[in-house]
């Protein structure tokens, strides 16, 4: 089984996100957006045979990013 992974943290494009991986859950990650005033976020899951990388996060947040509506600061 999978162990749960100490956060990572990243700043991208001026936001705060804070990345952890689901323990039992191989390739899931759950990444908390903490600058974000609703506490706002998402899971990704990847290939449970690949291990997650801090590139792979950070690809990841910048795609959240660019489905984020700037006025709202929601998806659309």
């Amino acid at each position: 089984m999978q162990e749960e992974t100490d956060p990572v943290r990243f700043t991208v494009q001026g936001q705060e996100f804070t990345v952890r991986a689901r323990a039992g859950e191989p390739g899931v990650c759950d990444h908390f957006w903490t600058n974000h005033p609703e506490g706002y976020g998402f899971t990704s899951a990847g290939n449970p045979a690949d291990p997650v990388s801090r590139e792979g996060m950070e690809r990841d947040i910048i795609s959240f990013l660019a489905e984020i509506n700037p006025e709202t600061g929601y998806l659309d």
